[in-house]
């Protein structure tokens, strides 16, 4: 299971697309303004199949979901390349919008409850930080070659090659083993041991077959899963604060990772060499995931330390030329702050997992995925007024700030934390 998992995750980011599709809306004579309401509708498409999609993995089959989402992306990257356009972006984006929500929830609750199964539910911070280091290792490789392959044979090649990486994707995902118990959870087999060593599976014993899934824990099927998660989500505290902590630490800095070709293009890198730089941030933010087993015991202190320095770091890192920095350094700095931003997302991910009891878990995750989805509108809604009226570079500066008043929320918190008796937690 955990080397499907990790190859599903580098090839679900092994997209050359990914770091030049800013560049290709730019090139189409597209508006900093008209990129951002590309992203907001990418965002609006996940919001609303974001929980309706948990609930349905809950209720059916995970494994569905996850390998039917990478064709949509597929569809979406060839219409990007073959007629490029405002509404062939738009296309994409609703298209791209829902394979994230496929996706959201589903991979995480599968993760988990295999691991579950296994007694090994500890081990989900570590699995769950070196299939996030296959994605930016997924990414890295996109990027090193789309320069090369835009150099070579232009936005056509690069389309070409993402497209096979989204078939690719869709393949490995039907490999992904999905059991589950009668409690929606446990019945898992095929994962390793904390991610080592083979995994024999437990052949079909109350698990869910061949993409057919189940029903939902109370057998009321998809209405039953959203009503239990919600219900949860609602209902219990730790749930409930560990939900808050995902779009607080994950929405700003992945919606302003969509904006970095356009940062370094401004501080004077040719196009070639922009995704060259863009591997430099993501050897940062990949650091930070294979960080996440080693330090998944951090408290509320240790995340907010990590938020303020990442905060600063981002700020810090975008005075880039011809003011500021010196390109390298100041890449160095975003780098470093993508790194705390990648460790603290895969922790607030751990922290959400083991605070979920009941059976909704993907829908539980889908609804932290929902509340990141919104945050993010409102960045892109943001980033798209205020870059045109100052620098992309002054812009990130800017959401640094979000980032140091999380730190400070959560120090805040200690006191009340240790004030609260343990059953009250």
């Amino acid at each position: 299971m955990a080397a499907t998992l990790y190859g599903y995750s580098f090839l679900d980011d092994c997209v050359l697309l990914y770091p030049v599709y800013a560049l290709l809306f730019s090139d189409a004579d597209l508006s900093v303004t008209q990129i951002s309401s590309l992203f907001v509708l990418w965002s609006l498409t996940g919001i609303l199949l974001e929980v309706p999609s948990g609930a349905l993995a809950d209720a059916v089959s995970r494994r569905l979901l996850l390998w039917t989402g990478p064709l949509l992306t597929a569809a979406g990257f060839a219409l990007w390349v073959l007629a490029p356009s405002y509404g062939t972006f738009a296309l994409g984006f609703v298209l791209w919008g829902a394979k994230g929500a496929f996706g959201s929830g589903a991979l995480e609750a599968l993760v988990y409850e295999e691991l579950a199964h296994l007694d090994a539910a500890d081990s989900y911070a570590r699995v769950m930080g070196r299939a996030r280091a296959a994605s930016l290792a997924g990414v890295m490789t996109a990027t090193a070659l789309a320069g090369p392959a835009l150099a070579v044979g232009g936005y056509g090649l690069v389309g070409a090659a993402s497209v096979t990486a989204c078939g690719l994707t869709a393949g490995v995902a039907r490999g992904l083993p999905e059991h589950r118990g009668p409690e929606g959870g446990g019945g898992g087999a095929g994962m390793v041991e904390a991610d080592g060593g083979s995994g024999a599976g437990v052949g079909g014993e109350a698990g869910v077959g061949a993409d057919g899934g189940g029903e939902a824990a109370d057998g009321a099927g998809w209405w039953g899963a959203l009503r239990a998660g919600a219900a949860e989500a609602r209902g219990d505290r730790a749930v409930r604060g560990a939900l808050l902590l995902v779009p607080a630490v994950t929405a700003v800095w992945g919606a302003l990772d969509e904006y970095t070709p356009l940062l370094v293009r401004e501080a004077g890198a040719g196009d070639a060499e922009v995704p060259w730089w863009l591997l430099v941030i993501w050897v940062g933010a990949t650091v930070g995931s294979l960080l996440a087993g080693a330090v998944r015991g951090v408290g509320a202190g240790g995340l907010a330390g990590l938020l303020a320095g990442a905060g600063l770091a981002l700020a810090a890192g975008t005075a880039l030329p011809p003011h500021g920095l010196p390109l390298p350094a100041g890449i160095t700095l975003v780098a470093l702050a993508f790194c705390a931003f990648q460790l603290t997302t895969v922790l607030a991910d751990a922290r959400l997992q083991e605070a979920v009891r009941g059976p909704s878990r993907a829908t539980v995750t889908s609804l932290a995925g929902a509340a990141t989805d919104l945050t993010t509108v409102a960045v892109y809604a943001t980033y798209g007024l205020l870059a045109p009226a100052t620098t992309h570079a002054t812009t990130f500066a800017l959401f640094a700030t979000p980032y140091v008043l999380t730190a400070l929320a959560l120090t805040l918190t200690l006191p009340l934390r240790r004030k609260t008796p343990p059953g009250d937690e």
